[in-house]
């Protein structure tokens, strides 16, 4: 199956053979690129005119003779979003996204509270997938019909929860570091204001975790079908504010279940602040905003092209700082590194 290239890196050719008579277009181009691109993403870049045969757009289902020529345009730098979908990506603030690390591999964002890193059934639209799909194409162009909005996504952060996360802007780095994390060869960093004074310097919660044998959205240790789930802790600072003892403390998660970190404080008796779904909601301790107190402070991976060992940091949130302020702590570079180092 010949190919040649243009200068332009994002346009391909295919020279149809012998042996692909009748043969319908997706299925010969599906073929042609099963390393790179599933078939129904071979049938959208059809439809919307990515895929042309000797230079016409035709159907998907048009059959090919041997010499015909197929062009093929780069998805990564089109849109491919169905058009149903596409006033749901439109919703979601691109602006709004801090990036803090950009290449033609991967972004490095900071994931504001509050944004569902990607659609489902309580989160349908306004998502942090919207947000990169609408601001950089080339997301769109990975994403399946059955699961468009996951797009580059390999690693999640509850709604609620800020910060750090990697996004893949290739399949070949989310493969990588796909499977990064599921080897667990990164390491996360997590700064948590939790109730109470935590006696103990550093402790680690070993408690397997698994669906709420009642409850839908929650996680427990008390689960039917538990799977193992590691978090160390160490304690950064005790203070109080108002007449609220509260603790900062570093998380350190070695799995990455869902809701782990909230989960394994609420069952060492200190629970996030403001986190209603595990007991921190009920005596918040002046933390004004809703939703947990839990933000991923620094995330470490290997560059999945270069096999470069990153580190990045996310800042801290307005409502972090403004609530450590008022219980007398200074938040700058130099501590914000001593809290990585921790332990």
């Amino acid at each position: 199956m010949p190919e040649a290239r243009t200068n332009h890196e994002s346009l391909r050719f295919l020279v149809v053979g012998a042996g692909h008579e009748r043969q319908r277009l997706d299925q010969f181009v599906a073929a042609a690129l099963a390393s790179e691109r599933s078939r129904s993403q071979v049938a959208r870049m059809i439809k919307t005119g990515l895929i042309k045969l000797n230079g016409s757009e035709v159907r998907a289902s048009c059959a090919i003779r041997p010499g015909d020529r197929v062009e093929i345009k780069s998805p990564t730098l089109c849109e491919l979003t169905p058009a149903s979908q596409n006033g749901a990506t439109q919703q979601a603030s691109a602006g709004a996204i801090e990036i803090l690390f950009s290449d033609a591999e991967l972004l490095v964002v900071n994931k504001p509270a509050g944004i569902a890193v990607h659609p489902s059934p309580g989160h349908p639209d306004s998502t942090l997938a919207d947000a990169l799909m609408a601001r950089f194409p080339d997301f769109a162009a990975m994403a399946e019909p059955d699961g468009l909005m996951r797009a580059g996504i390999v690693h999640r952060l509850d709604k609620e929860t800020s910060g750090v996360m990697v996004v893949a802007r290739t399949p070949f780095a989310r493969m990588r570091l796909s499977q990064q994390f599921k080897d667990r060869d990164v390491s996360k960093v997590y700064l948590a204001l939790v109730r109470g004074i935590v006696a103990h310097d550093r402790f680690t919660v070993a408690r397997p975790l698994g669906r709420h044998p009642t409850e839908r959205k929650r996680i427990s240790i008390h689960s039917r079908k538990p799977r193992e789930a590691f978090t160390e802790f160490f304690v950064l600072h005790r203070f109080e504010v108002g007449a609220n003892p509260v603790t900062l403390l570093k998380a350190r998660p070695q799995t990455g279940r869902t809701h782990q970190i909230r989960v394994h404080l609420a069952a060492s008796g200190h629970p996030c602040l403001g986190d209603g779904l595990y007991g921190g909601g009920k005596t918040n301790c002046g933390w004004s905003r809703e939703g947990q107190a839990l933000h991923a402070l620094a995330l470490t991976i290997t560059h999945p092209r270069t096999s470069e060992r990153l580190e990045f940091i996310a800042p801290l949130p307005e409502d972090f700082t403004r609530f450590m302020s008022a219980g007398g702590l200074a938040v700058g570079p130099l501590v914000i590194r001593q809290w990585i180092d921790a332990g």
